[in-house]
This record gives C-alpha cells, sequence and structure tokens, in this order.
C-alpha cells in the first residue's frame, strides 16, 4: 500500500513495513509446522513406521539384549545378584547330556516336519489353485489349523493319542492292526512320541506354507504354460521345467518361516509330551524353559535358548541367498 506523508496510510492509520527477518522467521515457522512435516515423505515415512519400531525394540530388542546379558552371567530366580562370568555358563550347558541330546531333537524335529510341509503344502497349492465346486469351503478347512490356537488345538491332538481313547485305536481294530486289548501308547514309546509331535507341528505349519505357495502359483503367467501344454509338455514336464524353477524363491520363503517357526516352537512338546518320555522329545526351546523358569537358572537357560540364534540366522542367510539367485535365474 502506498503510504503519504510522514509514513502514514492515506485513511489516517499508521503502517509499519515488515522486517525480512520476521518474513523469513514466519516462513521458517511455516516449514517446521506439522502440515508441512507430513507433507514430506521421508518425515511421514518415519513417522509412519515409529510405532513398529518402538514395539519391536521393546517386546524384541530388550528381551534379546537381557537374554545375552543373562548368558554371560551366573543370574538365577533365587537370587538379585548378577555376576558376569564369560563363557562358563555356554560350557554348563554344553556339558549337560539333555542339552545335547534337545540340540539332535530340534533339528530332527525341525527337518522332518517342514520336509513333509513343503511336500504337502505344494501338493495342497495346487489342488486349491484348481477350479472346482467348494473351492472356499475347502480352503477355509485347509485354514482352520493355523487360526486355531495351539493350546486348543495340542489338547484335541492329546486326547486323540491317548492310549487308551485314541480313535486311531479303534481304527486300527477295525483293520485288524490290532486285537481287542491292545493299545498304541502313542506318547509312551520314544518313536512313536517323536513322530506324534513331528505330525501335530506338520499339521500346524501346513496351512501358512500353503497360502504362501498358492500366491506364488498364482502369479506365475499362465501363458508360459499354456504354450508348453500345446507344445505337448505333459503335467511333470511342466512342473519340473516352468513350475517348480518359478516357484522355487516363493518356496524358499515358505519354508523360511516354517523353519523359524518350528526351531523356536515350545508348545506343541510342552504340552503334548511335556519333553518325554525320557526326553526323547525334548528340544531347545523346551529345554531352555524347563532349565530357565522352572528349574530357576536363568543363566543356563538363557545360553540354552541362545543356541538357537546364531543357527537360524546362518540358516536366514544362506536360504535368501538362495532364493535371489533363483530369482534372478
Amino acid at each position: 500500500m502506498r503510504l503519504g506523508s510522514g509514513g502514514r496510510r492515506p485513511d489516517g492509520g499508521s503502517a509499519v513495513a515488515e522486517s525480512p527477518v520476521a518474513a523469513g522467521g514466519r516462513g521458517l515457522w511455516a516449514r517446521l509446522s506439522g502440515s508441512y512435516l507430513m507433507e514430506r515423505e521421508g518425515v511421514l515415512g518415519g513417522a509412519l513406521l515409529l510405532p513398529a519400531v518402538l514395539y519391536l525394540v521393546a517386546v524384541v530388542g530388550y528381551p534379546l539384549v537381557l537374554s545375552f546379558l543373562y548368558a554371560f552371567s551366573d543370574v538365577t530366580t533365587g537370587s538379585q545378584a548378577l555376576h558376569l562370568v564369560g563363557l562358563q555358563t555356554f560350557e554348563r550347558a554344553i556339558r549337560d547330556p539333555v542339552f545335547l541330546q534337545a540340540l539332535r531333537n530340534t533339528f530332527v524335529f525341525t527337518a522332518v516336519s517342514q520336509a513333509l510341509v513343503i511336500v504337502l503344502s505344494t501338493a495342497l497349492a495346487f489342488v486349491l489353485n484348481a477350479d472346482f465346486r467348494g473351492k472356499w469351503f475347502v480352503r477355509m478347512i485347509v485354514l482352520m489349523p493355523w487360526a486355531t490356537p495351539v493350546a486348543i488345538s495340542s489338547v484335541v491332538w492329546l486326547w486323540m493319542l491317548d492310549s487308551i481313547f485314541s480313535p486311531f485305536d479303534w481304527f486300527a481294530r477295525v483293520f485288524g492292526l490290532l486285537g481287542p486289548g491292545d493299545h498304541i501308547v502313542f506318547l509312551g514309546r520314544s518313536g512313536l512320541a517323536m513322530a506324534s509331535v513331528i505330525g501335530l507341528q506338520t499339521w500346524r505349519v501346513l496351512p501358512l506354507a500353503t497360502v504362501i505357495l498358492m500366491a506364488g502359483l498364482s502369479a506365475i503367467p499362465r501363458d508360459l504354460t499354456e504354450a508348453a501344454e500345446v507344445d505337448g509338455a505333459g503335467f511333470w514336464r511342466r512342473l519340473f521345467e516352468i513350475t517348480a524353477p518359478l516357484l522355487a524363491p516363493v518356496m524358499m520363503v515358505a519354508l523360511l518361516f516354517g523353519i523359524v517357526f518350528t526351531f523356536t516352537d515350545m508348545a506343541v512338546v510342552f504340552v503334548l509330551t511335556g519333553g518325554g518320555p525320557g526326553n526323547a522329545t525334548q528340544v531347545l526351546a523346551s529345554w531352555a524353559f524347563y532349565k530357565g523358569i522352572n528349574g530357576g537358572n536363568l543363566s543356563v537357560g538363557a545360553a540354552d535358548a541362545l543356541f538357537m540364534f546364531p543357527v537360524l540366522l546362518g540358516l536366514a542367510a544362506i536360504m535368501l541367498r538362495f532364493a535371489s539367485r533363483a530369482e534372478v535365474g
């Protein structure tokens, strides 16, 4: 606005020109305001990720750091003292014969169950990916084991594997495999007990792997399989030369999830067998719980649990490397 003589406006009011410093301050405040910051992609992304990061730090990071601290100390539930003892706790854990048996059982439990999961989930994914009547109902039935709480499913299986009331006994008698007074002691014999926990874990993880592989099958272009079918390629040739190579990265992801879940899982063993008979089904996760929580030796329990960390880290790195190579290829 044009000013008159004496720096006054024509209407008689006074006017004060805004200084450059004030204008710059107002612009800076506008840039620091919430609306401006939320419009910036980097700031908005960080703000949205912050709650998840804080949650992971609180739920995963803090217990992990505490586990490392306990594993290198002599802490117990009966004393408030904590003294760092270096690798002595790990030496005590390794000398325990049950630990070596639990380590071996963990590898057997994980390897056998995940081998069954990959084979069965691949077959299920092909079946559920086809068009047939009632497909959505069948998919819901397949997903039920994953949606069922592990405590409920384990109790149901505990009843089904009971040495007296098991329905498997009835089927065995119907087919003449058992006599009138004979029973199958699933959870009282070492081999049958391990087979039982492997079967339950396979039943639990199978739906997740099936869903992952179904997504992978849906992403494969139909033009490739149709062209191979026109060229005379049969089902098995299409499977091993087209479908399997394209499905390999997704299969690695499903296998990685299954290995992590199974290697660190103690719920099935804890509810079904309690590690018995005679520690025949004891795994690292359940043994660490028994030593650290039930036994009160937190340091040895933490050391037992931390043996799983480098194994899983190495397996994850190897499998992700194979998956990336297969994807590039």
